[in-house]
């Protein structure tokens, strides 16, 4: 403001005329050769004032919507919270009301994002949500029209380089590992191949397309490899097949790494999960960069920076 008033007054040194009710003596220009014609001094015209900006108005909490109470959704959803003490949380599975009548609520109810933990929340959200929608712990997501305009993603397993260097770390021996995962992970694939190069690890990879396939592959693929990498793909998977192949994996001491820490009651040597802070901080980013620029300013697909290692080994719990 003070600014504003300073630029007002620039060349406004001379006292201001005072109205009068006298009249104006009339003004004789002396034009003669050795005179120089007097000019009128032109008063200034004051600058228009400047406009002020109103602040844009606060942007309305954000809604938490949770699949089910299992523990990858609901720690992520406890980080959020830390970072978000308005947000509004529903949790699908306790709920009376339908995925769609929750929908409906949040609509009614106003939000400037919807985030939505797992699948089942996912599917709604973008389905039915007026707002944006970052989702997350959705593994299989380009097997539903789930990214889209006003729809983006966090990614649903920690770096594969930094998994890998964990696992080294803790079991230097394995140096031939195995990954089987379904159709349409291209992205994950090519993740994994340049990390394996980085650590000189050789991968064999095969994309399998049901689970009996998966069994099938898995054990004559046990024979040659000393390292399994397990991705949660429930198309490929199921619990008896995730039975035998760690029966399998103990018969030929082959180190299964899992994504979870579920699997190592199964035979899983370690597990290599993301971090629900570091889920946390990334969908924090994202619904910022959306307020800021919009959702197409943010890709489709956000990485994690963090894993979470747990070994069988009782007592052994890292993040990195």
């Amino acid at each position: 403001m003070l600014a504003a008033l300073a630029a007002l007054c620039v060349g406004c040194t001379a006292s201001p005329v005072m109205p009068t009710d006298e009249p104006v003596p009339d003004v004789v220009e002396d034009v003669s050769e050795n005179s120089e014609p007097e000019t009128q001094a032109s008063v200034p015209k004051p600058r228009p004032r400047p406009q002020l900006v109103p602040e844009p108005e606060p942007a309305q909490p954000i809604t938490i919507i949770v699949s089910g109470r299992q523990p990858a959704y609901a720690d992520v959803a406890a980080a959020l919270r830390l970072l978000y003490e308005d947000a509004a949380i529903y949790d699908l599975q306790g709920s009376p009301a339908s995925p769609v009548s929750v929908i409906r609520q949040v609509n009614d109810a106003g939000t400037s994002a919807v985030v939505a933990i797992g699948l089942r929340a996912a599917r709604t959200a973008v389905a039915m949500a007026d707002a944006p929608v970052v989702f997350s712990q959705v593994f299989n997501y380009h097997a539903f029209p789930l990214l889209g305009e006003h729809s983006r993603a966090v990614a649903a397993y920690a770096p594969l380089e930094l998994q890998l260097e964990e696992w080294l770390a803790h079991d230097p021996g394995v140096r031939s590992i195995g990954l089987i995962i379904g159709e349409g992970h291209d992205a994950l694939l090519a993740e994994a191949r340049a990390a394996a190069d980085t650590h000189n690890v050789e991968l064999h990879v095969h994309v399998s397309s049901s689970d009996q396939e998966t069994l099938y592959t898995f054990r004559r693929m046990s024979r040659d490899i000393d390292g399994f990498w397990l991705f949660p793909d429930s198309r490929i998977l199921s619990a008896r097949i995730l039975t035998e192949m760690g029966a399998i994996a103990s018969r030929q001491k082959v180190r299964i790494a899992a994504q979870n820490d579920g699997m190592l009651k199964l035979g899983a040597s370690l597990s290599l999960s993301s971090v629900a802070s570091d889920v946390a901080a990334a969908i924090a980013d994202i619904i910022d960069r959306i307020h800021v620029s919009g959702v197409e300013s943010v890709p489709s697909l956000t990485a994690l920076k963090e894993v979470r290692v747990v070994t069988a080994e009782p007592g052994i719990v890292r993040a990195q």
